[in-house]
């Protein structure tokens, strides 16, 4: 999927697929697909994992190059330990703070983020399973601000009247954001599952004697 690919299925669900006559012009179609990009990024962002050397004895880290970011999940410090060591932190801007008992070394540090998803030309890090959720909530978004532009003016696009269009584009956005809040809600405690820390599990019901 690229963004091309994308465009054609938000112009088929639009009916939009004269191309002597298009009510979107590709710019801003592509201007509604970046927005409902942004908004499941914030849901559902890029898993990514950055190394980050430290300073030795500083707690702070500076991760301004870690660019696209929406969120930090999790920071393992020292690395490649087993169990691994995630230690609590604090972010201030583009400044990571660890709080941990362990001061760094200047050794490095591995930080789990999530960043923006990248729809282009070349491809996508999209999901292909949520691709189509893509397609609603840029299709949501054309349409709504279509209708809200058309209305009080001559209707030239076709049949269909601005008030048709509102009530298809509301509809399309309100699955789309409860779609985000439910795969949200089940990204987050995925997420947390796989940063706790493993014990070993004690039986309740067993006596292994002394």
């Amino acid at each position: 999927m690229n963004l091309n690919d994308m465009r054609a299925i938000v112009r088929r669900d639009l009916h939009d697929e004269d191309s002597n006559n298009y009510r979107w012009t590709d710019d801003e179609l592509d201007r509604h697909i970046a927005h409902a990009v942004k908004e499941f990024s914030e849901q559902i962002p890029y898993e990514q994992k950055a190394t980050k050397a430290t300073t030795s004895g500083s707690r702070e880290l500076d991760i301004s190059t870690v660019t696209d970011r929406v969120m930090v999940e999790a920071v393992e410090y020292p690395v490649e330990e087993f169990p691994k060591r995630y230690q609590p932190f604090s972010l201030w801007g583009d400044t990571l703070i660890v709080l941990g008992d362990e001061v760094p070394d200047g050794s490095d540090a591995y930080i789990y983020y999530g960043k923006l998803h990248n729809l282009d030309g070349e491809g996508s890090t999209i999901p292909a399973q949520h691709e189509d959720l893509i397609a609603s909530g840029a299709g949501g978004y054309a349409a709504v601000e279509w209708a809200v532009y058309a209305v009080n003016r001559v209707n030239v696009g076709g049949t269909v009247t601005p008030k048709e269009f509102l009530d298809w584009g509301n509809q399309k956005l309100r699955y789309f954001r409860q779609e985000l809040r439910r795969l949200g809600r089940r990204n987050r405690v995925r997420v947390s599952t796989l940063y706790r820390p493993h014990y070993p599990i004690v039986s309740k019901t067993t006596d292994y004697g002394p």
